[in-house]
């Protein structure tokens, strides 16, 4: 087991990068512990620490929610949520995480070229049913939302909407994941009380990217969450080849 001193400064980078775009808290924990543990042993951690701040965040930005981005996320990333997590316990998953990431790299430089263009994207029911089932499968396994980071990206108008929604469908994913974690012993008093030390470097790390994105204009905030997203895909490549 790696010693405290790198799960801490896992979870101040963690989180300040939640903090500051709403996502890839899991990449980035996980990019700095994974290299000698096993997913079984980070995702409950992340997972306990995530959920509160999904929950700050959420609530700080409650004003930008809306039902028709969120909700029918929510039911396609649950559905997808309960495959994913007994393949965390029962399968190697090194294949599909070089796959998804190639695929998560791809959706980020595409993203990043749209903003030097004047294309407008439209909303599409059948990437939405997708991407949802894909995110779905991700989270469960993993804990990443890239994918379903990359959609919200599209469909929303500025930071503050896109953490509200993206960050609402994580609340619930959370809620569903801990308990089926917990229900097939993923969770377990062991992850808890590493979770209990970390608590309060989550919330500093949280806290100082929430402070520092209020710093910073929408569409660099959108091309910083473009840019993590880009690079949380080469972090799964790079991590699994």
């Amino acid at each position: 087991m790696q010693v405290m001193w790198l799960w801490i400064l896992a979870t101040l980078l963690a989180f300040f990068v939640k903090g500051l775009c709403g996502f890839a808290n899991a990449l980035v924990f996980s990019a700095v512990i994974g290299f000698g543990a096993p997913n079984v042993n980070i995702s409950p951690v992340e997972i306990c620490l995530s959920f509160p701040s999904n929950v700050i965040m959420t609530w700080k930005t409650r004003r930008n929610l809306k039902a028709r981005i969120y909700v029918p996320l929510v039911l396609l990333v649950l559905a997808g949520s309960i495959p994913g997590a007994f393949f965390l316990k029962n399968v190697d998953a090194q294949i599909l995480k070089v796959f998804f990431g190639v695929v998560v790299v791809l959706i980020g430089v595409e993203m990043l070229l749209r903003e030097y263009s004047s294309l407008q994207l439209k909303e599409s029911k059948i990437l939405l049913v997708v991407i949802g089932i894909i995110s779905g499968a991700m989270c469960g396994l993993f804990g990443i939302g890239a994918l379903l980071a990359a959609y919200v990206s599209r469909v929303t108008r500025s930071g503050d909407e896109f953490k509200a929604n993206i960050n609402a469908v994580f609340v619930f994913e959370n809620i569903f994941r801990i308990i089926l974690y917990a229900a097939i012993g993923v969770i377990n008093l062991t992850s808890l009380k590493q979770t209990a030390t970390l608590f309060p470097f989550m919330l500093i790390g949280l806290f100082a990217g929430m402070k520092s994105s209020s710093y910073l204009d929408d569409k660099l905030v959108k091309k910083i969450v473009i840019s993590f997203l880009i690079l949380s895909g080469i972090i799964l490549v790079v991590k699994n080849i």
